[in-house]
Order: C-alpha cells, then structure tokens, then sequence
C-alpha cells in the first residue's frame, strides 16, 4: 500500500458526533449559570433570615441586643409611617452621589495625566498616596471647623474619602495601556494628544468605570460616619438616635437600607458598564 494513499475512515466513524464536555461541578474556576447564581445568592440569604429568626425568635438572644426579624419589619414601618424615614433616605442618597461626583470630576482627569505623563505621576504619587491611608473620619473634627455642620462637612467627608482612591486607581488602568496600540498609533501618524484621546483613554474605559463602581461602594461607609457626627438627618442620624433608645430592630433595619440601595446602585452601574463597553468583554 502506497503511503501516499489517503486512508479511508469508516463512514459511522467519520458521522459521530463529539462527546459533549461534562460540566463538574465545584471544580476550580467553573463557570456558574445565571439561574443558578440567582438561587444560591437568594439561599443564603434565606439561610441567613433563618438562623438570625432562630436565635432571637427561640429566645436564645436577648430583644435589647437584637431584635428578631419581625420586630425588625415593624420598626421598619413605623420609620416609614411615623418619622419620615423617606427624607433620610434622600438626604444619605444626595450626600453619597454629590460628594462622588465631585471627587469623580476632580480624580478622573488628575489619574488620566498621572497614568499618561510620568512627570506627571513623580510629581502627584507622593502625595496622593500618603493621603490614600488617612481615614476620612479623622479629617471630621477639623471639617466641622472649617465648614460647620451642614451638609458641606458631609460632602467633604465623602469627597476626601474617595477622591485619592480613584486618582490612583485610574492612573495606574492608564498606564497599564498595551505598548503595541501605543506603537501601533504612532506609526500611522497619530499624535501625542491622539494617542491620549484615541488609545489609552478608550482604552482605559472600562477599567475606570469599574473603578468608580468600587470606589461608589466605600463611599456609603464615610457616608454613615460623617451622618454620626453632627448631623439631624440621614440615615446614620437615625442609627444614632435608635442606638441611644436601644431599639436595635430600628438600627438593624437602617443598616440593611443602606445594603439595600448600595446593591441596587451595585447592578445599575455593572448594567451600565456592561452595555457602555460591551465590546471590552469580546
């Protein structure tokens, strides 16, 4: 027989259809179906109601120190039908998303020059990144000073807390830009401010707007501290006075709007990101 002859595959061989891959689950970096992440993230949280109902309802934890998912529910609705809790709410929301954007407007651009320009960056990293590991509550005593209580202090507080987070975060997406674009540009003629405005920042998108989805988070905890301190409204006001009642099922119910609305902010942005920069998941 001539090696160079093709060799003849049997038809039903040639016909079979490929074993599909079985899926394993709980292996290593397998990936999960949406339906099935929907039930396991609402399990535990069902899981979760149902040890906490376990302890309080079974009388194993005193009410004084926590209360039981139905008072819980009860205190919720007294805030919402007796004390106007929907004006907190609107205050603590306000006071999150204006002291954001205004460190989102300064941070931003500042990070871009940073990532672009390594003059740029020796001449601000120091600086932003001593001021990164100081807590925006230590700055509360001497912005109560400068300006008062009112909701400029609060807009202050959020705005220290976020504003050199993003800076470094987005300087360092920035300057992560692959060479090769970089190269690439510059032999079909572009420009430095070309490259700036048609590579790395277009480039760098996606990871910036991850990186304000994240910073958005820490921003609800300086929230509640700057409402702690001075504050008549809010939803950290209203802990404070439920804290000096003890009426912990009002505490409990404050602490999970505020989980609430950040998980709800959560999926707007992941949802806005995805369908903004849908090509960075290609």
């Amino acid at each position: 027989m001539n090696s160079s002859e093709p060799v003849a595959v049997p038809a039903r061989l040639a016909a079979a259809p490929a074993a599909p891959r079985r899926r394993r689950s709980l292996a290593p970096l397998e990936p999960v179906g949406a339906r099935a992440r929907w039930l396991l993230g609402l399990g535990f949280f069902v899981l979760f109601v149902a040890v906490w109902a376990f302890f309080t309802l079974g009388g194993f934890v005193s009410p004084t120190f926590l209360a039981s998912p139905v008072t819980m529910v009860k205190e919720g609705v007294l805030l919402f039908t007796e004390y106007n809790f929907i004006h907190d709410i609107g205050m603590t929301v306000w006071r999150v998303f204006g002291g954001f954007v205004l460190a989102t407007i300064v941070a931003v651009p500042l990070g871009i020059a940073m990532g672009t320009w390594k003059g740029v960056e020796a001449f601000f990293e120091p600086f932003v990144s001593f001021c990164r590991y100081l807590p925006a509550s230590a700055f509360i005593p001497l912005l109560i000073l400068w300006a008062g209580i009112g909701e400029a202090q609060k807009l202050l507080v959020i705005f220290i807390g976020s504003v050199f987070q993003i800076t470094l975060m987005v300087a360092v997406t920035v300057g992560g830009a692959r060479r090769d674009l970089v190269e690439a540009a510059y032999t079909l003629g572009a420009k430095s401010r070309g490259i700036v405005a048609r590579v790395l920042i277009p480039g760098a998108a996606p990871g910036i707007a991850e990186t304000l989805r994240l910073v958005l988070g820490w921003a609800w905890t300086y929230v509640i501290v700057a409402e702690l301190i001075g504050s008549s409204s809010g939803i950290g006001h209203m802990i404070t006075d439920s804290q000096a009642l003890l009426n912990t099922g009002q505490i409990i119910f404050g602490i999970i709007v505020i989980g609430v609305i950040g998980l709800v902010s959560d999926f707007a942005f992941k949802a806005l990101n995805r369908r903004m920069f849908a090509w960075a998941a290609l």
